[in-house]
């Protein structure tokens, strides 16, 4: 399937960008490409492969919970951008009613 410079720049379009007319030469090119990538790809049977929702197998990677000393508060407000007295300080999210 060739895609023409005009249906490149309805698609450019309906992504919010900006083609020079090189770029949509350019990518009529490459873009038609991939869709006669596609069709090849429509071309297989397929029909004796069970879906599939991944490829790689399913598995959970995760570190034993243990538990262990609680970090200080001066630790843990070190870094914060705003602290006193061990605490975070932030602005405030609801106004006063």
């Amino acid at each position: 399937m060739e895609l023409s410079r005009d249906e490149v720049r309805s698609i450019a379009e309906l992504a919010k960008l900006e083609l020079t007319e090189d770029e949509i030469a350019l990518y009529a090119g490459q873009l038609s490409d991939i869709l006669g990538y596609f069709e090849r790809l429509q071309e297989l049977d397929t029909s004796h492969i069970p879906p599939t929702a991944s490829v790689l197998p399913l598995k959970n990677v995760l570190r034993p919970d243990v538990a262990t000393d609680p970090l200080p508060p001066e630790l843990v407000v070190a870094n914060a951008p705003d602290a006193e007295d061990n605490q975070f300080r932030v602005s405030a999210v609801l106004g006063e009613e």
